[in-house]
This record gives structure tokens, sequence and C-alpha cells, in this order.
């Protein structure tokens, strides 16, 4: 049996299959995340809903990872070829205990994995992941009699609940991207079905993702939106991850729009109605929330947070917050618009609500923003078991400079945030980021300068200089 320590993660499980996991370590999980749940839920009989990704290999681990949940007792009702999404949204509209969905999202094909939640809207935190794994790796699993009942067409249940809530007066020309990856079967159906024309780039499902990774950070993905959007000339263009709970967005001039710009032009619009509301975004996404005139106008409040899908999930649940947003592509919009989870496709959906009810095209909306310079997220290869004690020593010696008053390309450190890392702001507003990753063996780095791209790239070199000289750090997935 195979079932590598390190897999078990911040807020899910990765694992390279069959290298550092192999079937019978998936049942070991399944086990494991069963006892976890009859433990939490108290019932002998939780109902658990599980559902799988595109990936060649996706069925066979949900096979084991049932077989698993199956031994401890648990029932499960298995939706079959899914969004992540999908999932959650099954999970509140069938009343069950449980979520299991076996993805390993936008990672490289050779990556397996599975995002599980117990209370309705959340993922796994880190305190869960921990239990999770000392459950499975001292063997301390509860035996039951659980059963397995497919649900059939539960995709269609999906798709009709956010066409018919969301339908637009508007004609919108959208191009929709999804990589070759699972997203392909619902995004053009929802989009279509709202009133949007579409033109579909790469939404046939294939497993080996021939061209790049279905990642809307991944600037392959983006420049081929962008060409397409503007041989098209669409209105916007929309790139969907692996397992349909993150966006990107290209303009209708085929530039790109960070997600956590496109989150606060949403913030705005929602706050002329939800007066005195909080959002919370990660450590990933502009500066521009802190010191923005509508959202101080109408009262709001923004809180940066750990970067996570499910960090900002309970963030956002915790402080009862209207919505969040993180630069990767995940939304979530809590009660009154959501159930709190993120999910790309609704995501997409509101940003064209957005250009339903203003007359004016999306790069004229996102001008009405001030206007920075951003770095796309770059990842540094860092081994798993060095990269929190890499970020440790760096958040040591940049509060040593801030001290010492050394500057970053002439500015002082005014401001550091540790919340996730080290996020160093400097006094024009500029600011840079590391931190470990959470699901792959690297950092992240994240840079935006409010002056000018040469100050950008100073601040990237500002840190990447400190990161060399670690010398535990390899090759950059991408740079500027």
């Amino acid at each position: 049996m195979k079932i590598k320590h390190s897999g078990f993660r911040e807020y899910d499980g990765r694992w390279l299959y069959p290298k550092d996991i192999d079937l019978e370590g998936i049942e070991e999980l399944g086990k494991g995340l069963g006892t976890q749940i009859i433990n939490k839920t108290k019932k002998t009989n939780p109902r658990v809903i599980v559902g799988h990704d595109y990936r060649s290999y996706s069925e066979e681990v949900k096979a084991a990872l049932k077989k698993g949940l199956v031994f401890t007792g648990c029932n499960i009702e298995d939706i079959g070829l899914s969004l992540t999404p999908t999932v959650y949204f099954a999970q509140f509209k069938l009343n069950a205990d449980a979520i299991a969905m076996v993805t390993a999202s936008h990672n490289e094909n050779g990556w397996t994995g599975v995002k599980m939640g117990i209370e309705k809207g959340l993922t796994h935190a880190p305190e869960e992941m921990n239990e999770l794994r000392k459950i499975t790796l001292n063997k301390k699993f509860i035996k039951g009699k659980g059963k397995t009942e497919n649900i059939k067409d539960f995709q269609k249940v999906y798709i009709k609940d956010l066409i018919e809530k969301n339908k637009l007066k508007k004609k919108i020309k959208a191009v929709v991207a999804c990589g070759n990856g699972t997203a392909g079967i619902f995004a053009p159906e929802i989009l279509k079905g709202i009133g949007c024309e579409i033109i579909e780039l790469d939404c046939k499902l294939d497993f080996t993702f021939p061209k790049y990774n279905p990642n809307p950070e991944d600037l392959k993905m983006l420049h081929a939106i962008s060409d397409c959007v503007k041989k098209n000339n669409a209105d916007i263009g929309f790139g969907f991850d692996g397992d349909g709970d993150r966006v990107g967005v290209i303009d209708d001039k085929g530039k790109e729009v960070f997600a956590d710009k496109i989150g606060l032009v949403i913030a705005r619009n929602l706050s002329n109605k939800h007066k005195n509301s909080k959002f919370i975004v990660d450590v990933k996404s502009t500066g521009l929330y802190s010191n923005d005139n509508i959202l101080l106008k109408n009262r709001c409040k923004t809180i940066y947070w750990k970067t996570g899908h499910s960090h900002i999930k309970r963030k956002v649940n915790k402080e009862k917050a209207l919505a969040g947003f993180e630069k990767s592509g995940h939304f979530f919009f809590n009660k009154p618009i959501g159930y709190g989870y993120d999910d790309g496709i609704n995501s997409a959906i509101q940003i064209c609500h957005l250009l339903n009810n203003e007359n004016k095209k999306i790069s004229s909306i996102m001008n009405d923003l001030p206007k920075t310079f951003q770095s796309p997220t770059m990842a540094p290869f860092c081994k798993d078991e060095v990269k929190y004690k890499v970020v440790e020593d760096l958040v040591g010696q940049i509060q040593q400079m801030k001290s010492n008053k050394v500057k970053v390309d002439n500015q002082l450190i005014k401001e550091i945030l540790t919340v996730n890392g080290i996020r160093f702001i400097l006094e024009d507003g500029s600011w840079g980021l590391i931190r470990a990753s959470s699901n792959k063996p690297s950092l992240v780095v994240v840079t935006e300068s409010t002056t000018s791209d040469n100050q950008m790239k100073k601040i990237f070199n500002f840190i990447d200089d400190l990161i060399q000289k670690t010398e535990k750090v390899g090759d950059y997935d991408q740079k500027i």
C-alpha cells in the first residue's frame, strides 16, 4: 500500500498517482474520511455525495474511495462525472451529510486528489486535514455497513438551476474556454442557456490536456482565449479550470483581467445595494480594496485573508461576509446571492449580469478602477518538506529589513501582513508576496505596483534575489 504523508495538504488531498498513492492507499483514505464523517455527524450511516472529474484514472480512484467509505458505514450517493461545485450544490439540493469530489483541479496530468467537506458549503480546513491524516495513517477506522446509490442525471438538475435563475436581457457574445477539462460539458450549455452567444474553445473533453492545463492563471490558456476574443470580436472571454470552481476573464480587447480586480468591480456593484457589508479577499489580491472610494462610501470593510478556497470560504462564513474573491479566480457569494461556495460558472454568470446592467464594455468598466501593474502568479519549485521553513526564514529576513529601514526601489516597507506567508507593503501602496503553495511543491510569488511595470519588476527582482539566496528553490513555472 502506498500513501505519501505530504499528500495530506492544507485543505484537500493531492498525490501523484500511482507513484505516491495507489488504489489500496485511496481505499484507506476512504476509510479515514468515512470514520471522520461518522465521528462528526454522529450518524451510523451518513449520506455522502461523491463525484469525479474527467481524468482517465478518476473513475478507478473514485471506486476505491467509495469502497473505503462504504466499509465504515457511509451511504454513497454517486452523481458521476461532475464539477466540484456540482458536488457542493448536490449537498444542499439532496440535503446530504458530506461530500467527496475526486479531482486534482488544475494540477498536471498524473495528479489525483480529493476535495472533501462535511458542513454544507465548506471544505476541510487544516485542522480537519490533520485529523484525517492521523486517522488514515494510524488506521483508526470505524467498521460499519454502507451502500452505494447512483444518482442519474444530476448534471441536468445543476445546469437547470443555474439557467433558470439567471436569464439575461442583453445578448452577450462570450468565448467559453475549458482547456479540454470537465467544464466543457457544463459551461457552454449553461452560458448559452442564460442568453449568451457563445464561441467554444477547447470544450471537447480530452484528459490528456493536449494544449495546456485547464488553469485560468496559465498564460498559455489566457493567450489562447485572448486570440479567440479578438478574432471573433467577442464581448468577453471566460476560462475555466479543470474542476470548474474557478474562472479567468479576458476583456473585449483581448486583455487579461485578473480575478481580484473583477471581484472589486462586483464588490462595488453589490455595495450599492448591500451597504455595511464585508468582503474577504486573499493576500494575492490587489491592494485597491483597502482604499476604494465606493466601498468606503458604502461603509464596506475588506479583510485580507489566507489564500486557498477553503480558507476564504470559511472566513466568508465566519464573518458573514457578502462575498469573497481570490486572485486565482475563486469567487464566493454568500446569502442572499449564493450558498457561500465557489463556482466558476456562477462567477461567470455574475460577470454577465454586470455587463447586462451596465451600458459599457468590460474594458470600460475596468478602466473606472485606478490603474495598477500586477504580475501573474508565479510558482518556483520548492520541495514540500522544506517550503514552509523557507518561507518562515524569508518572513524573518523581511521583518528585519523593515526594522533596519532597508528600501525596496527607494521606498521603505511601511506595513507587513503575515496571515499567509508575507505580504510587504511599500510607502506608495505597492507590494510583494511570498508564500508556500497549499497544494503543490512550490512557493508562490506575486507583486503589484501602483506606478509602473518597471517598479513591479523591481519588486519581483528583490523577492527573487532573496529566494535564490536560499539555494532551496528551483525553476519557476512562469516568470515576468
